[in-house]
């Protein structure tokens, strides 16, 4: 029985375990969506989601309580400014993972981690004018 286990172990040591959560939270925040495995995103989501929380009460205390996390300035500056703004109304549920099927190497169940009401990037020049194209044939 696994009553009350704090989580997940992933098959490595706590200080690689806890290095590779922060890295995989700092792109995760940076980038607004990453892919990884299942259990990894289920992780990464609980330590993305108290960081925003923090950001979201401000104050000098809690951006050095999300500066553990967090390894990078610029990201730790967007969250506490762009993200948040974003998520000021948001009582909770930040992220939003979404399984898309097995790796062809190992078969393992692989999931993209994304922030939630997060903007899409532009289209290139190329890939609009194709829409353009394809949207006069029609």
């Amino acid at each position: 029985m696994r009553h009350r286990v704090g989580q997940r172990k992933l098959n490595r040591t706590s200080a690689h375990r806890m290095a590779m959560l922060r890295n995989m939270v700092t792109s995760l925040l940076e980038h607004e969506r990453i892919v990884t495995t299942v259990p990894k995103a289920k992780e990464a989501r609980r330590l993305a989601e108290k960081t925003i929380s923090l950001a979201k009460r401000g104050g000098l205390s809690n951006l050095r309580l999300a500066a553990r996390t967090v390894k990078s300035r610029e990201v730790l500056k967007k969250v506490f400014g762009e993200l948040k703004e974003r998520y000021a109304n948001r009582p909770g549920g930040y992220t939003r993972i979404m399984q898309i099927g097995f790796r062809r190497g190992d078969s393992a169940d692989m999931a993209i981690v994304e922030l939630v009401d997060r903007k899409e990037k532009p289209k290139s020049e190329k890939a609009a004018k194709k829409e353009a194209a394809k949207e006069s044939q029609e």
